[in-house]
């Protein structure tokens, strides 16, 4: 009996490719390839596999439920693949490579760059991919090789650091307060602008069993996007809450009811155990934790 042959990795790539973009054409783009080569490797793989992924329609390509369901494994692959070349960009002794790290959509814009840019001075042969999203990402499946996380890792198989706790507390700009007068207690902030969330998430749980009394229908501006409150709190739509050392880059900030509310987020560095011996994975994550270190010291 003749044995079956597994689909390539080429297949599963044009399949994801296609799942991602929507549509032939866009696969076809994001990959370098050919329309038709797309094509033929979606049909392949439907052959191989014995199962429709996708069907045609003027408005391009709709996965089908077999197609859903192969999404999380090939995601899987792809991180694999992705993996097996940042492993081999640097085997060598000497600090080069590829290092992709994520982090949370404020520790991503607001602090990590500079740190990334002192790294960079250090290290040139180094290549950073950097994923700013507040959903954790895998490292056992190594969809990163290196996380800024706000949470103790549960999972065996990382490595762990506890860089430290940085405080968040209430901020607004000059031109608010000028407006609208400072408030001088918690029970004053019912009077004045609030920027809030729109869905509560484990943060907001962790603030109100601190003690905080807050609930969604008391903002005037809800949004769940990190960054977007930043920037209205910068541009004296209200009060909101956002890290200290932040807050104090910037002397138009003000840092309200400091005796009244301070509340800790913990700030860990985390990585696979496997990748403890690479040179260009010990650098980024030892100069990390220093730069993380003295960044966290600003928040007393």
């Amino acid at each position: 009996m003749a044995r079956s042959i597994e689909p390539g990795w080429e297949l599963y790539r044009s399949f994801l490719a296609a799942l991602r973009a929507g549509s032939l054409s866009g696969a076809a783009r994001g990959l370098g390839l050919t329309q038709p080569t797309i094509g033929r490797h979606i049909d392949a793989l439907e052959k191989a596999l014995g199962t429709i992924l996708f069907t045609r329609s003027q408005h391009g390509l709709q996965a089908t439920d077999a197609a859903v369901e192969l999404a999380a494994h090939a995601e899987a692959m792809a991180s694999s693949a992705a993996a097996l070349v940042r492993a081999a960009s640097g085997s060598s002794a000497e600090v080069r490579g590829t290092v992709r790290l994520s982090a949370s959509e404020v520790v991503g814009v607001e602090v990590l760059p500079p740190m990334l840019a002192d790294l960079r001075q250090q290290y040139p042969r180094l290549a950073l991919e950097l994923v700013v999203s507040n959903q954790l990402r895998d490292l056992l499946r190594r969809d990163v090789d290196l996380a800024v996380r706000n949470v103790r890792p549960t999972q065996t198989g990382l490595v762990a650091k506890k860089i430290g706790d940085v405080v968040l507390g209430f901020f607004a700009h000059r031109r608010y307060l000028e407006r609208h007068g400072i408030p001088r207690s918690l029970d004053d902030l019912s009077d004045h602008a609030l920027i809030g969330y729109d869905q509560e998430t484990p943060v907001v749980r962790s603030l109100q069993a601190s003690g905080l009394n807050i609930a969604r229908a008391m903002f005037s501006l809800r949004t769940d996007n990190d960054l977007a409150h930043l920037a209205a709190i910068r541009a004296g739509y209200g009060i909101g809450i956002c890290q200290v050392p932040i807050g104090r880059r910037d002397r138009d900030l003000v840092r309200l009811l400091p005796k009244q509310f301070a509340f800790d987020l913990e700030i860990w560095l985390v990585t696979h155990e496997n990748l403890r011996t690479s040179p260009r994975m010990r650098a980024v994550f030892e100069h990390l934790a220093a730069a993380l270190t003295i960044y966290v010291g600003g928040a007393q």
